[in-house]
């Protein structure tokens, strides 16, 4: 990539940052209309489950192979073939028909998504060397999340009310198009000096672990543990596991570089990135439904009762981001685990939601939380990584929010399906959701073990041995075509 002026790379960060607010607005917008397309199309809970993981399970699924892919062809032409595609998966979701037909729309956006949020952050990582500078624009890029939750819930409320749910697909239009123009005259073209090797089967066997975990947990509330659904998918995803696993590590060039979970803090932050998505999914799902299902909240109040926990997300995202650049990701990793733990124990042990005092308190907790942990995560992944691989690096991470999310949806939808009434959406939802807390809490608390261990002195000398390790390799491979 060539040498850019301050003001041209500032220009290529808004850019990016423009196609991360789309993709992150689309999944808090949709959560407040959840309810309203519950009661349009007669959906269960595992129905309006699968409009969010229909989404991440793609999503997650072809983030790597869309990493890898920009790193050998070129990153600006995978990002604008991105915003193509999600930008039309967004009005076709807009006219769906029925649940699944808005369903398999939604995986349309996320094959569109997918060529977004990593290449734009491989982007990023090549315009902004500096590793000061680059803690600074990763801090404005986990902004971006804080906005999105901040004007999510607000817009996706005013637009369920005024116009109906699928006005929220509209607002990806101009955006996407807005950034499309934007990408093709200021975003020069880059590609890692060697390529990668496309991997199929490693592909496959990610679609297969990602789809039939996600679907045992959603479909097990019905299904039962014995039934040959939740036995059959099960054994799939255990057996694509030890597929990659046993496939990968034999490959010259894999989709999933297994020699970067040698260093402790990119592993840690794989996990932090999965337990802190999880938690934001589970959280964001429970309390939709509470405060529309059992409060009788409109969209529009339910949005403006949640904007305490987002406008702390918008606040402390940049906060950490400096935090970051200045201190390294240590401490707003600790402080993320202490809050979103806390605010856990609130509703699980406390009943918070019964109280608006104690109600509030938990979303500030957890606003504070998550603002604090996106910047320290993306920032973990790509540092020390050698920049030809930033692609593949920033994939990984990203794949991580994804599964999280996914995971979180899944699990949380889960128990609340197996304790709430399919007639009555509010009976048994109170008890069902004590167990629903608690599973955010384990994630909060796993945000804050796992920070503590894997942001030391001896975590960084693991990251400093593994850099060195992937440097001399790629030192050694030779050059793949980059063309295309």
């Amino acid at each position: 990539m060539p040498d850019l002026s301050p003001r041209r790379r500032l220009l290529v960060l808004a850019i990016c940052c423009m196609s991360l607010l789309i993709v992150s607005l689309d999944n808090t917008v949709l959560n407040v209309a959840l309810p309203s397309m519950r009661r349009e199309f007669g959906a269960s809970v595992s129905g309006m489950q699968w409009t969010i993981d229909g989404y991440t399970v793609v999503l997650a699924s072809l983030l790597m192979l869309a990493g890898s892919t920009a790193d050998r062809i070129g990153r600006r032409r995978v990002f604008m073939a991105g915003l193509v595609l999600f930008t039309v998966g967004s009005v076709l979701c807009s006219l769906a028909p029925s649940l699944e037909a808005l369903v398999g729309f939604r995986m349309v956006q996320a094959v569109g998504g997918s060529m977004l949020n990593p290449v734009a952050m491989s982007i990023i990582t090549n315009t902004f060397t500096d590793p000061r500078e680059r803690a600074r624009a990763i801090g404005a890029w986990g902004g971006v999340v804080g906005i999105s939750m901040a004007a999510g819930p607000l817009v996706g409320g005013v637009l369920t009310e005024t116009v109906g749910w699928r006005s929220i697909f509209w607002i990806n239009l101009p955006v996407g198009l807005a950034a499309l123009l934007l990408t093709w005259a200021y975003v020069p073209e880059s590609r890692a000096p060697r390529a990668r090797r496309f991997d199929p089967v490693g592909q496959l066997l990610v679609m297969a672990l990602l789809g039939c975990l996600t679907y045992t947990i959603i479909e097990l509330p019905d299904a039962g543990w014995t039934s040959p659904v939740t036995l059959g998918f099960g054994t799939a995803a255990v057996l694509a596991l030890a597929g990659l696993l046993g496939y990968e590590p034999r490959r010259r060039e894999p989709l999933i570089d297994l020699r970067f979970f040698r260093s402790a803090p990119f592993s840690g932050a794989v996990v932090v990135a999965i337990c802190a998505f999880a938690a934001l999914s589970g959280f964001l799902f429970v309390n939709t439904l509470y405060l529309q299902d059992v409060r009788g909240f409109s969209a529009l109040h339910a949005g403006l009762y949640m904007l305490p926990m987002a406008a702390l997300t918008l606040v402390c995202a940049p906060l950490s981001g400096r935090l970051v650049g200045a201190r390294g990701p240590r401490l707003p990793l600790l402080l993320a685990g202490v809050t979103m733990t806390a605010s856990g124990v609130l509703f699980a042990a406390l009943a918070a939601e019964t109280a608006t005092p104690l109600l509030f308190t938990g979303y500030v907790l957890f606003g504070f939380g998550f603002g604090m942990v996106n910047a320290p995560i993306t920032n973990t992944a790509v540092s020390g990584m050698p920049r030809s691989q930033a692609g593949v690096a920033a994939a990984v991470a990203s794949t991580s929010r994804q599964i999280g999310q996914t995971l979180g949806v899944a699990v949380v939808g889960a128990v609340l399906a197996a304790g709430v009434s399919p007639a009555a959406h509010t009976e048994g939802f109170a008890a069902a959701s004590r167990a629903a807390w608690w599973v955010i809490t384990g994630c909060g608390l796993c945000v804050l073990l796992v920070s503590a261990l894997t942001s030391g002195a001896w975590a960084r000398g693991t990251a400093e041995r593994t850099a060195r390790r992937l440097s001399a390799l790629d030192e050694d491979r030779p050059a793949a075509p980059v063309g295309g």
